[in-house]
């Protein structure tokens, strides 16, 4: 018993200085953890760079820019000027309804929808359809413009940097709608012309896929632009070529294969939908010939070819 007693004595002591050492370690720890500064994520550069003379934005135009398809728009402004007819217009229009379900773009189909849009201009003035493209931007697409994605290309702007339509859509109509924007200028598809009369032909093929890729690229090496500071904004899977070329590519209002694939790569998306509006323009809609009844105008506003 004696020998317990001694046993049970020493014990004691040596329990609370193990407590005494345990509450001071805490106070410690705490005491460290309050004087030293949580670690932060590490800060977003600043986009875009000010000042980067190297670095442009490049944006496709159909639902990026600007709500539905310029061509649709242009096509409306031709019929209410007697241009076609409504057999042609409802012709139009379910070309449009194809391409937009069938989300695919069947080469010979496409080549109908061109050459029925052709046909509607060939022989008009290239003057006289870029008056007509102004009026026709006041009255069916100022009001269209993505606000979201135009204080996008404003913040570019702001940065001292160039901005650039990229898209399917006629490159004169697409110039009309960068400069009433204030953009830099517009890369789009281009219709010969002779003498200012349109002939009824493309040069080449529509800008669209990886036409639009290298489009940029030339554009790029024309300018002295660096692409890995450049950025792209689209819609499209359409366009995913042309996004990954440069150094910061955009999903704006993806279809549902861009979404996919941009959180797949890391990249950023900016959706300016809501609700269901944003289901039913996500349907996968085929920019190749301009996308939508806008086959109607397919070469209303095209750049003239110069001879």
């Amino acid at each position: 018993m004696a020998a317990l007693g001694w046993f049970t004595r020493r014990r004691q002591p040596a329990t609370e200085r193990s407590v005494l050492a345990g509450e001071a370690s805490a106070e410690a720890a705490r005491k460290s953890s309050a004087e030293t500064p949580a670690p932060q994520a590490p800060a977003e550069p600043e986009f875009p760079v000010v000042g980067d003379e190297r670095a442009a934005a490049f944006f496709d135009l159909d639902n990026t820019v600007m709500q539905g398809a310029a061509l649709f728009h242009f096509g409306r402004g031709l019929y209410k000027r007697h241009f076609f007819r409504k057999r042609e217009l409802a012709r139009f229009a379910w070309q449009q309804t194809w391409f937009r379900m069938a989300g695919v773009e069947d080469p010979a189909h496409m080549e109908d929808v061109r050459s029925s849009a052709l046909s509607i201009v060939k022989g008009h003035r290239v003057s006289e359809l870029m008056s007509i493209g102004e009026e026709i931007y006041d009255e069916y697409m100022a009001d269209r413009i993505w606000p979201g994605t135009r204080a996008l290309a404003q913040a570019h702007l702001d940065a001292g940097q160039r901005v650039w339509l990229v898209t399917a859509a006629p490159v004169e109509t697409a110039t009309i709608i960068a400069r009433r924007l204030g953009l830099t200028g517009a890369l789009g598809t281009v219709a010969e012309s002779v003498g200012g009369i349109y002939t009824g032909r493309l040069v080449g093929e529509p800008l669209h896929g990886p036409a639009k890729a290298e489009a940029v690229r030339a554009l790029a090496g024309a300018e002295g632009l660096d692409l890995t500071r450049c950025a792209a904004y689209s819609d499209s899977a359409n366009d995913i070529p042309m996004l990954s070329i440069v150094g910061h590519p955009y999903a704006v209002n993806p279809d549902t294969r861009l979404r996919r694939h941009a959180r797949e790569h890391g990249w950023r998306l900016r959706d300016y939908r809501t609700g269901r509006k944003a289901a039913k323009i996500g349907i996968p809609a085929a920019a190749g010939v301009g996308a939508v009844a806008g086959g109607t105008a397919a070469a209303v506003a095209l750049h003239r070819r110069r001879r």
